[in-house]
């Protein structure tokens, strides 16, 4: 499907752009019930957003809590039909039994779509821990004042060790990024796949992070870039400076105590664009709570 211009809605100055971030885990909810729809009709409660990036989708894996299998992949693109449907699968795998399965992420935007990279993860080897293959999906969008990248990701939860690594190639992505938006158009690669196609030095990056705020990963991710390219900056200390993470996961789980996990980090080159970053603690419908991140472009 593609996405129709937007040039009509950017002369209107400014433009406000809202991306929601959530782990929906497959849309199983803290009653038990896995629903889909429950997950889309909260997101569209919480704002009209542009961009929604989810993690944990599904796509025949009956096996876990609530799921019938079905490929959840398609069902949320129904859900969502005014906005482009980007899948990201980090775990594609067959059996003789069920044959193909898929568990990864999603981007819907109403954003324009310039191009889209999957990025595969490290997974160093953890013998002796459940670990499971991470993918990192970007969509490079068009936007007020140029290319947009947002990225959304679900990094290891078990192994400190491929969490790490993970991070490390996130922040070299990011900075190979801001190079590439130099890149020189070159009109006889138009229609090729080395067709010059932006990239952008402004980026969003999303996710379930598995760690607390004062993780090492955390820390790593916002260190400089070698380059000199734009580094990521944590979006909450931009919004609410000198207050803590709201909690985003477990908060109704009453045998587990609540933490952050999940994140919204933007390039320093939008950190005046950063006007507000919100946690809806209410919903019960995953075992995460949804982010909504408001910037002005």
């Amino acid at each position: 499907m593609a996405s129709p211009s937007l040039e009509p809605l950017f002369a209107l100055a400014p433009f406000a752009v809202k991306l929601i971030t959530w782990n929906i885990q497959w849309g199983l909810g803290v009653d038990g019930r896995v629903d889909l729809r429950r997950i889309v009709d909260t997101a569209r409660a919480m704002a009209d957003f542009d961009v929604l990036c989810l993690q944990e989708v599904t796509s025949n894996y009956p096996a876990l809590a609530g799921n019938n299998g079905d490929d959840q992949f398609a069902t949320l693109a129904a859900l969502l039909p005014e906005y482009q449907a980007i899948s990201g699968v980090a775990v594609d795998r067959f059996t003789p039994a069920r044959g193909r399965q898929q568990f990864g992420n999603m981007i819907f935007t109403r954003l324009p779509v310039l191009q889209v990279l999957g990025h595969q993860l490290p997974w160093p080897a953890e013998p002796t821990l459940p670990t499971m293959p991470r993918l990192a999906l970007e969509v490079v969008l068009e936007a007020p004042g140029g290319a947009l990248r947002v990225t959304t990701t679900h990094l290891e939860f078990y192994s400190a060790l491929q969490r790490k690594a993970q991070v490390r190639m996130l922040h070299s992505i990011h900075a190979d990024a801001a190079t590439h938006a130099a890149d020189e158009f070159q009109r006889h690669k138009i229609g090729s796949p080395f067709e010059t196609r932006a990239r952008g030095a402004r980026a969003i990056l999303t996710g379930d992070f598995n760690c607390l705020p004062d993780d090492e990963a955390i820390k790593l991710l916002q260190s400089p870039c070698a380059n000199g390219a734009p580094g990521y900056v944590d979006a909450w200390s931009l919004a609410h400076p000198n207050a803590a993470h709201a909690h985003t996961v477990d908060l109704h789980d009453a045998t587990k105590a609540p933490r952050c996990f999940d994140y919204v980090i933007v390039s320093d080159n939008l950190r005046d664009a950063v006007r507000a970053l919100t946690v809806n603690a209410e919903t019960t419908a995953s075992d995460h709570q949804p982010l909504l991140l408001e910037v002005e472009l």
